[in-house]
Parts: C-alpha cells; structure tokens; sequence
C-alpha cells in the first residue's frame, strides 16, 4: 500500500503519513489455523494435481507463507498427504459404520450404497485422493484396506444370514469383500459420469447384490472346462 506523504511546515521536507485506517493488517494465525489452512489447500491440490503433480512451492505460495512454515507443521509434503489421507479414509469409514443403523438385510446393503455415494458427492476431492495409489505408507493403510474395514462390517452381517440359511458361515469374508469391492468400483466409475441419479445407482447394486444373494447355491460349482 502506498503511503500518504504530507509536508512539513516547519522544514518544507515530505514525511510520510499513514492512516490507520489504510494501514495494512496482516492477520497471523495461531498454530492450528495455519495447518488447517495447510490441510485444506494441499488436500485441493493433491485432488487435482496427485502427489507428484504438487509441490511444497505451490502448497506454500497459495498459503501466502514460506516453505519452511509447511515442514515445521508436517515435515514436508509426504507428511501433509499422510494426514490428509487419513482423514479422509476415516471420514468415509464413520460415513458407512453410522449408515448401517438397523433392519431389512437388504435395506442395509442399500445403507451401504448410499453411504459410499453420500460421500462420494460430497467430498469428491476426498474421493479423488483415496482412490489414487498411495506413494507414502499409511497410518491406516491404502484405499484397499479401507474397502476391507468396510466389508468387515458387512460380514457379521452375512455371517448370521448364511447360518439362518444353512450356508457355511466361513464364506462370509469373502461374499463381504465381493459386494462392497462391486459397490466401492461402481462408485469410482459414477465419480466422473455422475448418471444415473444417486438414489437409481443405489437401487441398481442392490438389485445385483440382493438377488444374486436370494438365489445363492450352498454348493456353487463349476460349469466351463477348468476345474482347479
């Protein structure tokens, strides 16, 4: 901002007058509002660019802040990505565990449907950053142990339908991972094409997902010519 300059009367020399009501502010934020900030704005950039495609230099420069501030709050950009990740993944995994309230078994795969869609629509850079492979290790894993924590869920619930049915309860895992990989797949593809409506999509995996259930064998074989 440029100055006021008023002269001197007594010296005829120009000094400078400011106005304190034009006088620049600069508003410093405390500790944790300069790592939200940090968060959010690395959380866009790695939703747009990917981990590669972004830089501390650019994390910074949108922070109106120096590089040095980004490593003293997470070390560096891996540190950044690590912490956005795993709020992301702990988002979406309270998103699924808080929509499997109670009912029907299959208003509960609808639950589940909707919960990933939910979340999909709403924190779609999230999405974006979760289903890109992790360069960086973790706290909580990849985007595929998420998908195994949610399918976890499902499985309990499985587990009692194939015993009240007379279906080896063991199985369950694996008809769990099934359902929620078709879901959390399905789910990748509507991020970008975002047609049929939610609520169509919903109904449409629990559809396949129902039926396929309804009409399982106990003993499901094989009908091509490979047998092992």
């Amino acid at each position: 901002m440029i100055d006021d300059v008023a002269t001197d009367s007594s010296t005829g020399s120009e000094k400078s007058r400011t106005s304190p009501s034009r006088r620049a502010r600069r508003v410093r934020m405390t500790g944790k509002e300069r790592r939200e900030q940090l968060l959010d704005i690395g959380r866009a950039l790695f939703a747009d660019k990917g981990f590669e495609g972004t830089s501390v230099e650019e994390i910074a420069a949108r922070a109106g802040v120096s590089k040095p501030v980004v490593y003293e709050h997470f070390g560096g950009k891996e540190g950044l990505y690590a912490v956005v990740v795993d709020r992301e993944m702990r988002r979406l995994l309270d998103m699924v565990q808080g929509a499997l309230t109670a009912g029907h078994p299959r208003e509960l795969l609808e639950q589940a449907a909707f919960a990933l869609l939910d979340y999909i629509e709403s924190y779609t850079d999230g999405f974006r950053i979760l289903v890109r492979d992790s360069p960086v290790a973790q706290s909580t894993g990849t985007f595929a142990s998420l998908i195994s924590d949610i399918a976890t869920q499902v499985e309990d619930i499985l587990g009692l339908e194939f015993k009240a049915r007379g279906f080896d309860p063991k199985l369950a895992p694996l008809y769990a991972q099934a359902l929620v990989g078709m879901v959390a797949l399905t789910g990748q593809w509507w991020l970008d094409v975002r047609k049929p409506k939610k609520a169509e999509v919903a109904a449409h995996l629990v559809n396949l997902c129902w039926h396929g259930l309804e009409n399982l064998e106990a003993k499901p074989r094989l009908i091509g010519h490979r047998k092992s």
